[in-house]
């Protein structure tokens, strides 16, 4: 799913390039201006809601750090709960854990065990997909859990980097949608 052409000009609109961040040669997309604007807010907040409806969702998943300021009040205006997955070590409780691969060396991801019930149907809502990893870790995390993946949404897709083709198999014919795909 693509955004309508009006929301997606709203969107681009309030997203900046900076350059050489966080590292010379990167190209780093900062929404911050997005959130800081209500109108594109509250229209980002009911695109994402609307794909809870539409996927019949009973969890939203946000990813530590940008998706949680987005899957929160996507959660919250579709009458579901939100479940945060966070860096290693960051979450109290008996948690389960998720290792991936980084460009160079690995990272890992936990979610409370209890977050998510056996059938749970699940959306998982970031800002952007790049290469994947993250996303991918958290699918797995999802599935262990007992729950169903019913859908990946992102604020914006990075498609030269192939995030999509990463993914593809975790999803499991689970769909992806990303509102903006550059």
């Amino acid at each position: 799913m693509s955004a309508p052409a009006a929301l997606r000009e709203l969107l681009l609109s309030k997203i900046t390039d900076v350059p050489d961040y966080p590292q010379p040669g990167v190209m780093f997309k900062d929404i911050t201006p997005l959130l800081a604007d209500p109108a594109a807010f509250g229209a980002l907040t009911d695109a994402f809601a609307e794909l809870c409806d539409r996927h019949r969702v009973d969890k939203v998943v946000g990813l530590e750090a940008r998706g949680f300021i987005l899957a929160a009040p996507a959660a919250i205006r579709a009458g579901v709960g939100f479940i945060p997955v966070r860096k290693a070590g960051k979450l109290p409780g008996t948690t389960l854990c998720q290792a991936y691969e980084l460009e160079y060396g690995t990272a890992e991801i936990e979610i409370h065990a209890d977050a998510l019930a056996p059938g749970d149907r699940v959306l998982v809502i970031d800002d952007v997909l790049a290469t994947g990893g993250t996303a991918d870790a958290s699918l797995q995390l999802i599935r262990r859990a007992g729950a169903e993946v019913a859908a990946v949404a992102v604020l914006l897709e990075l498609g030269f980097l192939a995030g999509r083709q990463r993914l593809e198999p975790g999803l499991k014919g689970a769909p992806l949608e990303a509102l903006i795909t550059i």
